[in-house]
């Protein structure tokens, strides 16, 4: 893997100008960056300053799409393996892209949903320097016993996720919470009711507003 196996969607500022922030969209599993590029033009309304990419994760899945690492065992020891294989392919992506774009750290964030919620909170979470904000949704919190001793930065985290969720069950988004707070990184959370594995307007909605806060706070 390298930085040059990640490539992905992008979508300039709807400013026209110079790129002020940077968003990151991780797609989930067996998915890939046009998934998640559509979040774009809806964000972008609140972040008109932000540039967005959505990178496809590195390994396909062999049914279509890809994947930041594989879920087929979905054990503990697998997960945290297999976050810890992707992490470094995702950190020099994103320091390409803010290279790239002339933007420090304080002016990026990760939304993700679900694997790709995983590998944004990991990511995130051990980057020498803060983001401004990770927003997850219908994610998970792998391996919170070792974030304490991991944990290199506490960025702005909002979880979001739908309570008919049966895929990753709003257990799992209470649990990530939990494991958050255990490592003293504070974190909002929204339920949305009624909403299955996927991201609803009042969700995109939510997100938005926590982008538009966090990101101005670097300008």
């Amino acid at each position: 893997m390298s930085i040059a196996s990640l490539t992905g969607p992008r979508m300039p500022p709807a400013s026209g100008a110079k790129a002020e922030q940077l968003v990151v969209l991780l797609h989930g599993y067996g998915s890939d960056g046009n998934d998640l590029i559509g979040l774009a033009p809806h964000l972008g309304r609140a972040l008109p300053g932000a540039a967005f990419v959505a990178p496809n994760a590195p390994q396909p899945t062999g049914q279509g799409g890809y994947q930041w690492f594989d879920l087929m065992s979905r054990t503990p020891q697998s997960m945290i393996e297999g976050a810890k294989r992707a992490a470094p392919v995702i950190d020099k992506f994103v320091d390409g892209e803010l290279a790239r774009l002339g933007l420090g750290e304080e002016r990026l964030a990760f939304v993700g949903f679900s694997q790709g919620t995983m590998m944004s909170l990991h990511v995130a979470l051990r980057r020498a320097r803060p983001c401004a904000a990770v927003v997850g949704f219908s994610g998970a919190l792998i391996a919170p016993e070792l974030l304490k001793s991991e944990c290199r930065s506490k960025p702005p985290i909002f979880l979001i996720h739908g309570d008919a969720d049966d895929m990753l069950p709003i257990q799992t988004m209470f649990a990530a919470a939990q494991g958050l707070a255990a490592a003293e990184i504070p974190a909002e959370w929204h339920v949305c009711q009624g909403v299955p594995h996927g991201i609803d307007p009042t969700g995109l909605e939510l997100a938005s507003r926590f982008l538009r806060q966090m990101l101005r706070r670097a300008i």
